[in-house]
């Protein structure tokens, strides 16, 4: 772990943005991998549901369930103790109404153990983000590409090309953080789009493919290191390659089986039972 690594705040958060400090999270969903993240510098972990792509290859957020959610949740928070969860309320969760957003909210924070949830939507889910907020649950707000929406917002595509939709986009940043959202997540957007985003909001504009004048930067681990192999988006930046590295280890494991070369007595217990001794 980095020396004297502590686990940011919201508050924190808040005081990078008035700094003009940027910071990072990345996309994990495994005890293993979260330690991982915790031994880094990076000050944030979203347990997303794109696990429902990257774990599960279900293809898509929709299949995802909140008793999934949690499971992973619950498993990052114990790989990651110097590091701040963002926990993701999965689809059907919270659109039905207030009560339903504020049931799931607590079933993720008291169960997952998250530091706060993430849901999407702007503009019409504010009324969501309130209530949850006056439930006493920080809220990050989602704009931008949805996922979870992407079949009625023509696919997982750059948001915001048509000058209505980047008003549009403006506007839901603007009510997200009304609604009292303390940070919101900007998903693949135009760069100016997202800069004029962060310039207008007082709350940390956090991007993942908007562009580099974000308050902060995410990458899903499994992006970043070349490990999900489906497809790459064009915003993800390969910073390490270890899916092949990987695959060599599994061969090599296979040929010295195969050989018989492996285990040796170094990778063997080699103790004999107590008059047994013509066994060796």
């Amino acid at each position: 772990m980095v020396e004297g690594k502590k686990k940011n705040t919201i508050q924190d958060f808040q005081r990078y943005k008035e700094e003009g400090k940027l910071w990072t999270w990345s996309i994990c969903y495994d005890y293993t991998m979260a330690g991982i993240v915790d031994e880094s510098k990076t000050e944030m972990i979203l347990v997303g549901d794109s696990l429902g792509n990257v774990i599960t290859g279900f293809g898509s957020t929709i299949p995802v369930t909140l008793d999934m959610m949690i499971h992973h949740i619950k498993a990052v928070v114990k790989g990651a103790p110097h590091t701040f969860i963002v926990g993701d309320m999965p689809f059907g969760t919270y659109n039905a109404s207030n009560e339903q957003a504020v049931m799931t909210a607590n079933r993720i924070m008291q169960e997952g153990g998250s530091d706060c949830v993430k849901l999407e939507g702007g503009a019409n889910m504010a009324p969501r983000i309130k209530a949850i907020v006056d439930a006493g649950i920080p809220v990050m707000a989602h704009i931008g590409l949805t996922p979870q929406s992407a079949s009625a917002i023509g696919g997982m595509k750059l948001q915001g090309k048509a000058k209505a939709a980047a008003d549009k986009l403006v506007e839901d940043a603007l009510a997200v953080q009304e609604a009292g959202a303390f940070a919101v997540c900007l998903e693949c957007m135009p760069s100016v789009v997202a800069h004029k985003i962060c310039k207008t909001l007082r709350i940390p504009g956090a991007g993942i493919g908007a562009g580099p004048y974000c308050d902060g930067q995410e990458l899903n681990l499994y992006d970043m290191t070349g490990l999900f192999g489906d497809f790459k988006p064009k915003f993800v930046k390969h910073f390490a390659e270890l899916r092949q590295p990987m695959v060599k280890a599994l061969d090599d494991f296979y040929d010295e089986v195969v050989a018989g070369t492996f285990p040796t007595p170094e990778f063997s217990y080699n103790a004999v039972p107590e008059g047994y001794e013509e066994w060796k």
